[in-house]
């Protein structure tokens, strides 16, 4: 009974930590160096154009081409780069995780993330062990729903239509909130932008007030 209630007690403070934002990001791309081109933004899904919560994610990723280098079109039609975006959420699927004392692995917790690298003073590292994953130290069998975000990024060409960016961002979380998912799934996508082709990356995003010193 005494065991139970320790291992019970380490759940609840476990799940009350934050954990970082791990996410799969898979990259093709044929982007010229930046130059000023200009973009306009676009939903992949018609239903989602015009609609505020689109607005605000194209807000986010306007923001992110800027830093680029790019700019913002005057009008659509003069834009040399047409920006197309789609992202969702899953319904979940349970998982059942049978925890242990040697349930820990390396890069529990903040300090490091395996041979990957670690946090230092940037809020980003790639590659990850995924920290929900792990048990608390204690005998336990637990069960939990996990949710799958995905986000799916194009750029291609205004004048001949050719494609010259494609990306994928992946995550799993036990939330399925996508005010707080999809934001994260574009950090993780524009992190170390525009990538090497054909390349897939693991990025881990610290919490806010994480990774500073």
């Amino acid at each position: 009974m005494k065991k139970s209630l320790i291992a019970a007690t380490a759940l609840l403070a476990l799940a009350g930590c934050a954990q970082p934002f791990n996410a799969k990001v898979s990259r093709f791309q044929q982007l010229p160096p930046s130059s000023g081109q200009s973009f306009v933004i676009q939903a992949s899904d018609p239903k989602l154009q015009g609609g505020l919560e689109f607005g605000q994610y194209a807000q986010i990723v306007t923001a992110k081409l800027v830093a680029q280098g790019y700019r913002p079109a005057e009008t659509p039609s003069r834009a040399d780069l047409v920006v197309k975006m789609n992202y969702d959420v899953d319904t979940g699927h349970e998982k059942v995780v049978s925890t242990g004392p040697d349930t820990f692995g390396p890069g529990f917790g903040y300090g490091g993330f395996g041979p990957y690298g670690y946090y230092g003073r940037s809020r980003f590292a790639f590659g990850f062990n995924d920290p929900f994953l792990y048990g608390p130290g204690f005998d336990s069998v637990s069960s939990f729903t996990v949710y799958t975000s995905e986000l799916d990024l194009q750029i291609d060409r205004s004048d001949t239509g050719a494609r010259v960016f494609e990306g994928t961002a992946k995550a799993q979380s036990r939330d399925d909130n996508l005010p707080y998912l999809v934001p994260r799934l574009f950090e993780a996508m524009f992190t170390g932008f525009p990538g090497n082709s054909g390349e897939t990356v693991k990025i881990s995003i610290a919490p806010e007030g994480k990774g500073k010193r």
